[in-house]
């Protein structure tokens, strides 16, 4: 049998490249520094400042669209924008000029922040079982855009809603009977559609789900003259979409 005598240092040797290139292989933890170069102190979360009134004003309301986008490919990519919260609370405390109102189901499952990769100050968030308006939410719509200069008004619908099922399903229980009837009309838009009209049709929920953002749509607009003239005007949009459930992506619905 042949015998192989081997040098004590080699172990160490391979054990020192191994280490190395495992390291090598790992994401850097480092930041940039102004000057360009990079060292493990500048690793700092990203600070986006609070919006400025004059910020606010030049922002168009397709800006602030585009915006909301690209902040929600962010969510679904798994990249949210990391955020000194502590510095932006202090920042907002000397006032509030968001970009936007967002109106959403009451789902915990739609943390609607994250959903568009916004941080503090950034936008209104106005939340209600079936995202659905009526008189405080207008008046807040009204507050969010005429009073304090946001340029977008978003109704979020989503999959899964159990406030559509229940809608659809007629169910009557204390305050939410009457909390569902607002929904109903959405319903009823469908009163001669021939398929299951029932929540175990996955495709009556989905039309009755994208039909109630767009009843929504059209009631903020009947209902509030200031929001409809300033839509007319061009210094808002007011439109919907719907959050997937399984990606978090949200979807435009057209008019």
């Amino acid at each position: 049998m042949i015998r192989m005598s081997l040098n004590p240092l080699l172990p160490c040797c391979l054990l020192t490249l191994l280490l190395s290139a495992c390291a090598q292989e790992q994401p850097s933890a480092t930041g940039t520094s102004d000057s360009g170069s990079s060292t493990v102190d500048d690793v700092k979360p990203l600070v986006n400042r609070v919006l400025t009134q004059e910020e606010q004003a030049e922002l168009t309301p397709d800006q602030v669209l585009t915006l909301l986008k690209e902040g929600n490919q962010r969510f679904v990519a798994g990249t949210l924008t990391a955020r000194d919260h502590s510095k932006l609370v202090r920042e907002a405390a000397l006032g509030q000029y968001p970009k936007a109102v967002i109106l959403s189901c009451l789902d915990s499952r739609i943390p609607v922040e994250d959903v568009f990769d916004r941080g503090i100050g950034d936008i209104f968030v106005a939340r209600v079982a079936g995202n659905f308006e009526n008189t405080d939410i207008l008046g807040s719509m009204e507050f969010a855009c005429k009073v304090s200069g946001s340029k977008l008004v978003f109704v979020l619908g989503h999959e899964s809603c159990g406030a559509i099922r229940g809608a659809i399903d007629g169910v009557e229980l204390g305050n939410i009977t009457a909390m569902l009837a607002n929904i109903k009309p959405a319903v009823d838009h469908f009163k001669n559609y021939e398929g299951d009209q029932t929540s175990q049709n996955p495709e009556f929920v989905k039309m009755v789900t994208k039909q109630n953002v767009l009843s929504t749509i059209d009631r903020i607009r009947t209902n509030s003259p200031i929001l409809k003239e300033m839509e007319l005007q061009g210094d808002i949009k007011i439109v919907g979409g719907i959050y997937n459930m399984d990606t978090g992506e949200v979807t435009l619905l057209e008019d």
